[in-house]
């Protein structure tokens, strides 16, 4: 993968000027040595990905800073001002968040580890070239803050999935570097609660744009530690899984997420390093497609490679692999039953159907983005969320909900006190009823879907079904031709609708509109930001089907 780190030296040149720009040289600060992120502020996690990069260029004989003695002075700035800020427990803060954090701690020892393994290995064989005095002195200073950072861990303590198997995965990789069996130990511990990796190859946190690759890395560094390939496997039925969620526009499909990652604009480079790894030591060539088809969305989207040259000065055997060839997806149609997804790609766009979202439809063609809810108030729902979710066939989903009514009733028994916040209300007997039933048919048609919406079991209701389109500037049908700027709401009561940017257009219809109620007090599901909508409206019960074409595709 020659061009790839050609690609990455430049790039990592370019971070070690930037990193340079942004040290706090102010000796009076007792921030200094550290760098300032975008936001200004400065802390160890922050400090280490920079140091970590320019580390690397330093050591590494291809870069324009090789041996730079402005570049170690400032290396060694930053790592004294990590070894200060380090407790002495070996802990660091995550000092937006998190304090005495052991998964901040592990995500710190990680990035640090394959410099600390390529400097460890040149000394212990002696390889060329030899290591300088100054590299001896990085080395030396890597060793502590990651060797006490490993001992902190022992600590324990997590929030959220994934930092279980961050910290399992630097335990046992430091119990082989360091030789310490309660480390190890400490590992399994977390281990012994298995695995949140389901059949689908999905995690817990359904994070595509960031977690899911934070608990691949884990599962590959296990494997290594261990030599246990069952570990890494979790990561291959991952990486498998995420060839089906890039969208047109190269970007990942976060909508699902249930971290920060959601519906963020995020792009696939960092998934690069796990599968050039896999696709290598499984022979899978899709994988190894993958590699060239992430650096072809890095040239294409003027972004930055990912920041792994460290990786390929560890592993030269990367650079020497040549493999010919950028991944690129048949149609196809995925239902991952476990993860209530499904994915689906025809022709020039992708559609995702989900369970248990009030937007439960995405429909993405590179240049717009289309998404659908079916809302309005009964009880304590303001929105359609699938209960279940089902394949019909081949490309055809079925979607359901019950909406249960209930009403209070008085306590049988004078209650102990008067105030409403103090009465025991779970323990009310209750006045059921009605039920309001919503069954939503997405089916794959040429060049589109069909979304069939019925409702039944309550009369009267002003219900709506909501198209969020964004990426687009004008809505036209026989009946209003508007510009649009990405705020509006427009209900559209007959016809067929074209909504488009000039480049792409979308058709929908047949469109009805029963009445005019679009957003009220009881409504507290927001629109989509920065989306112009298109509510089609109508009482229930109804039983509506709309069709969705590609305009485009409908003349190839």
């Amino acid at each position: 993968m020659e061009k790839h780190y050609q690609k990455m030296l430049r790039d990592t040149e370019d971070r070690v000027v930037k990193s340079l720009q942004i040290q706090v040289l102010d000796r009076e600060s007792p921030r200094y040595g550290g760098f300032a992120d975008p936001t200004g502020i400065v802390q160890a996690k922050f400090a280490i990905y920079r140091i970590a990069g320019m580390a690397a260029a330093y050591c590494n004989e291809d870069t324009c800073f090789y041996r730079d003695g402005r570049v170690y002075d400032s290396i060694l700035k930053g790592l004294d001002y990590v070894a200060r800020v380090q407790h002495e427990s070996g802990l660091f803060d995550y000092i937006t968040c998190n304090f005495f954090s052991a998964p901040d701690t592990a995500f710190c020892i990680k990035k640090l580890l394959p410099l600390y393994q390529y400097l460890k290995c040149r000394r212990d064989r002696e390889a060329e070239p030899e290591l300088t005095e100054e590299e001896n002195c990085i080395l030396g200073r890597v060793e502590q803050i990651v060797r006490q950072g490993a001992y902190g861990l022992l600590q324990g303590g997590f929030h959220t999935p994934n930092h279980r198997w961050a910290i399992a995965s630097l335990l046992m990789s430091c119990s082989r570097l360091f030789d310490c069996k309660e480390m190890e130990t400490a590992a399994f511990t977390y281990l012994n609660e298995g695995i949140d990796c389901n059949e689908d190859g999905e995690f817990a946190e359904k994070s595509a744009g960031n977690y899911n690759r934070v608990n691949n890395d884990a599962m590959i560094l296990l494997s290594e530690a261990t030599g246990d390939p069952s570990y890494e496997q979790n990561a291959v039925r991952n990486l498998r899984m995420m060839l089906t969620y890039w969208e047109p526009d190269d970007s990942v499909f976060t909508a699902n997420s249930t971290r920060f990652d959601k519906d963020r604009l995020i792009y696939p480079k960092d998934y690069y390093m796990e599968y050039l790894k896999m696709g290598m030591k499984y022979h899978i060539p899709e994988f190894l497609q993958m590699c060239n088809t992430i650096f072809d969305i890095v040239d294409r989207r003027h972004i930055t490679s990912p920041d792994f040259l460290i990786w390929f000065m560890l592993n030269p055997e990367y650079r020497r692999l040549e493999f010919e060839g950028s991944y690129r997806r048949p149609d196809f149609g995925s239902f991952y039953r476990e993860s209530g997804i499904a994915r689906g790609q025809q022709g020039r766009f992708t559609y995702t159907v989900m369970n248990g979202k009030s937007n439960f439809l995405y429909l993405h063609n590179g240049t717009m983005k289309l998404e659908m809810k079916v809302a309005g108030s009964f009880c304590e729902h303001r929105a359609f969320k699938s209960e279940r979710m089902e394949r019909l066939s081949e490309g055809e989903y079925h979607l359901s909900q019950v909406m249960r009514g209930w009403y209070y009733l008085p306590f049988a028994e004078k209650p102990p006190t008067s105030d409403w916040w103090k009465m025991d209300n779970a323990s009310r007997d209750q006045k059921l009823g009605p039920d309001m039933h919503i069954d939503v048919w997405v089916k794959e048609a040429e060049n589109g879907l069909d979304v069939r919406v019925k409702t039944s079991g309550v009369e009267g209701a002003p219900w709506r079904i909501e198209m969020a389109f964004s990426g687009v500037d004008f809505l036209t049908n026989d009946y209003v031709d508007l510009p649009l700027t990405g705020s509006e709401t427009v209900v559209v009561k007959q016809g067929f609708t074209e909504i488009g940017n000039g480049k792409d257009t979308l058709i929908v219809g047949p469109c009805f509109g029963e009445h005019h109620f679009t957003e009220g007090k009881e409504d507290s599901e927001g629109k989509t930001p920065g989306a112009a909508t298109l509510y089609l409206t109508a009482y229930t019960p109804f039983d509506r089907e709309i069709r969705i074409r590609d305009k485009v595709s409908c003349y190839h």
